[in-house]
């Protein structure tokens, strides 16, 4: 779907419109998510958009917060600083998760903070728009180190560290339903996003005798601000396709996110989880 994205921030970067409304609207709904309490979870990409939703679900969900940035300084900070005064916990790490020895270090030093890490969301990545006809295989290399091989390496050391404690742990990579229905500029993209989903099932296949879960969420169109706007026919199209009605909000990803790592879903690994209104239930003929 059109999702504008940024390398090191949330892919799918998309806030919800209305700040100060969503507001009651989340305390309400966090009180009735999974509770992780005790456990600390590492989102990348967690400065923006969808990321800051996954990070916020997380920390009113009870878990501490390891919030992961690239370039939103700023931002990564301020969502810190919301979750704290809460009455949460939450630190804001940096990374280049382009790089294979940045990874380990975030990773570490996620799992440092409070001497645990239970729960990894990969999420950050990127969405440039390129025809086939005139992609590049640099561009193509580009997108797929952003947003597979950074998974690889971040899951690999968070699986590591996982493994060694009691409990195990939980890795969630945040794909797209275009890794199953793909758009039309984003053959690098919905490709990407089709090795994530199953780059986790094979992840699960092998870490779950370790007591590692494995599973992927794939997103439909998240809203933002000024999207609208921007794309007043995508949008409208989006509401009459989707049964529920309506665009998704970042907090629906963290929903499903929270959900995964938690408890109630301990018999739960190596799926797709499609949050996306009902769209994919549409009949394309």
């Amino acid at each position: 779907m059109r999702d504008e994205a940024v390398r090191g921030e949330a892919v799918r970067g998309k806030a919800v419109r209305g700040e100060a409304v969503r507001g009651e609207g989340e305390r309400e709904r966090g009180a009735s998510l999974p509770r992780l309490d005790g456990r600390v979870a590492l989102v990348t990409g967690a400065s923006g958009g969808v990321g800051a939703g996954i990070a916020r679900r997380f920390a009113q969900a009870g878990a501490a917060v390891v919030v992961h940035y690239r370039r939103g300084e700023a931002r990564a900070r301020e969502l810190v600083g919301r979750i704290e005064a809460a009455g949460g916990a939450a630190v804001a790490l940096s990374a280049d998760l382009t790089r294979e020895e940045e990874c380990h270090r975030l990773v570490e030093a996620a799992y440092a903070w409070r001497g645990r890490l239970d729960a990894l969301v990969n999420n950050a990545g990127v969405q440039p728009l390129r025809d086939l006809a005139d992609m590049t295989a640099a561009e193509w290399r580009g997108l797929s180190e952003a947003n597979v091989t950074s998974a690889f390496c971040c899951t690999q050391a968070a699986a590591d560290l996982m493994a060694r404690q009691d409990g195990g742990g939980t890795v969630t990579h945040i794909a797209s339903i275009e890794g199953s229905h793909p758009a039309p500029g984003h053959a690098h993209y919905s490709a990407s996003k089709a090795a994530l989903i199953m780059f986790a099932r094979s992840a699960a296949l092998e870490y779950g005798p370790r007591g590692i879960r494995v599973n992927s969420v794939s997103p439909g169109l998240i809203d933002r601000p000024g999207l609208a706007e921007e794309w007043p026919q995508g949008v409208e199209r989006w509401g009459r396709a989707a049964p529920l009605g309506r665009l998704g909000r970042p907090e629906d990803i963290g929903d499903a996110c929270v959900f995964l790592a938690s408890d109630a879903a301990s018999w739960i690994t190596g799926t797709d989880l499609v949050v996306d209104g009902g769209v994919g239930a549409r009949p394309t003929w």
